[in-house]
């Protein structure tokens, strides 16, 4: 009896110390109270045992499968899940007929969970619209990407969307109490947490990170000894660790903050070697040439336009050509974006025109701009006195095109660039 309780822990000490907190029902469930607290919309689902299909999602570590785990041990329904990076057509098919021969009757239907559903190719995604359209299977996919970009269309009109959110400081404070109270190991050792900032900061909202950091520096002491954590020994661990850029955590997004700083800065030596600390930590590449769409956009503008043209053959050339082959596209649109003149125009005209709006409400499109396809809207006057521009020198002709309580307003406000100052000049010269 002895070996065989020896035997299960020293199984258990070796399972990862956020598998043996992985909760089990909704009342151990931490964070995500917008949608699992109480007589929130996907408990209630939950509880009542009519579940549709769904899609999860949200960054890492926030919860998406162990929501699944404990939807399919509520509802009492068979379980099935599915890796996107290592599951093909095949796979799917497989777990399909499965699940049809597992269900009886009126029972639940079986739930088929696919992580990182973002992954799975057209083909892939198009063998599961039957089963879900059927309801042969409760699909539940996990993804960390915006599921309107990577999921067809067919299949995200059949699933509701739930978001979870990084999780919040006062729902880490209580998932690493309950760490130190509840796990069967630690529970047993002195452990004195007496800062946990870094801990914190490094998990960047992670629960999973988080008792992944906590695990790695209460397994840098001995069995026997006191356990005594402060935020200097958390970051000296961490920065020791190779494994110590994570995709999900604060590193992820301090460095690409890096980044995109260096490329707004003019500075592209700065920004190649950020982009490098990027590619030698692994993350996911499309991710850095969605970041570099975004800054041709809101801090190259109009400055150079033809940044935003770069930027997007860069993320079609990428999907194309793949990996490793795909750094050297990455790195040249890096430097011809730092390279670049820079302006914020655009971006900082948007805005201003969204806070008008937000602050003015809907106001009536003017006569003359209407569309008028029926013989009642022209009897109202609907495009009465619009003037066709191309009948006009210059293409151009004056006529007001904002409502009339915010006629003169000016939302666009050119900056000193050569390009920009081109443009400035020519609306000059028509509207004086």
């Amino acid at each position: 009896m002895v070996q065989i309780d020896y035997i299960c822990k020293k199984e258990y000490m070796s399972t990862p110390l956020a598998e043996r907190l992985r909760p089990q029902s909704l009342d151990e469930f931490i964070g995500q109270k917008h949608l699992v607290g109480k007589d929130a919309v996907l408990r209630r689902m939950i509880e009542s045992g009519r579940i549709p299909s769904i899609i999860f999602w949200g960054p890492p570590g926030v919860g998406k499968t162990t929501l699944a785990n404990i939807i399919a041990n509520t509802i009492k329904a068979p379980f099935y899940k599915l890796s996107a990076i290592n599951s093909g057509v095949k796979d799917v098919r497989e777990v399909i007929e499965k699940a049809k021969s597992a269900r009886f009757f009126d029972s639940a239907a079986p739930i088929l969970f696919i992580d990182e559903i973002h992954r799975f190719s057209k083909s892939q995604q198009d063998s599961l619209l039957n089963a879900v359209e059927t309801g042969t299977v409760t699909l539940i996919g996990a993804t960390t990407e915006n599921p309107s970009f990577e999921v067809i269309r067919p299949l995200l009109s059949r699933c509701q969307v739930y978001v979870l959110r990084s999780m919040e400081k006062k729902d880490l404070e209580k998932l690493l109490q309950r760490a130190l109270t509840e796990d069967h190991i630690l529970k047993d050792r002195k452990i004195d947490i007496k800062e946990n900032s870094a801990l914190f900061r490094f998990s960047g909202g992670d629960a999973r990170k988080l008792l992944n950091i906590l695990d790695l520096n209460i397994a840098s002491f001995g069995e026997e000894e006191d356990i005594v954590l402060t935020d200097q020994m958390v970051t000296e661990r961490l920065q020791e660790n190779p494994a110590a850029y994570d995709k999900g955590g604060e590193m992820h997004y301090d460095i690409i903050s890096a980044f995109i700083k260096s490329i707004r800065g003019s500075d592209p030596d700065a920004a190649i070697y950020w982009l490098a600390r990027m590619v030698a930590g692994g993350e996911d590449p499309k991710f850095i040439a969605r970041r570099l769409v975004i800054s041709a956009a809101e801090d190259v503008g109009l400055a150079n336009p033809n940044a935003l043209l770069l930027a997007n053959a860069c993320f079609e050339t990428l999907q194309k050509i793949g990996w490793p082959e795909g750094r050297i596209v990455l790195a040249e649109t890096t430097i011809y974006l730092a390279t670049s003149p820079k302006s914020n125009s655009a971006y900082l005209a948007i805005d201003n025109a969204i806070a008008k709006v937000e602050q003015t409400g809907n106001l009536p499109v003017p006569l003359h701009l209407r569309n008028a396809p029926t013989a009642l809207m022209k009897e109202l006057d609907y495009g009465k006195e619009y003037k066709y521009s191309h009948d006009y020198e210059n293409n151009f002709v004056k006529q007001d095109f904002l409502p009339k309580e915010l006629k003169n307003s000016r939302f666009w406000e050119p900056q000193n660039s050569p390009a920009e100052s081109k443009l400035s000049d020519w609306m000059r010269k028509l509207w004086g």
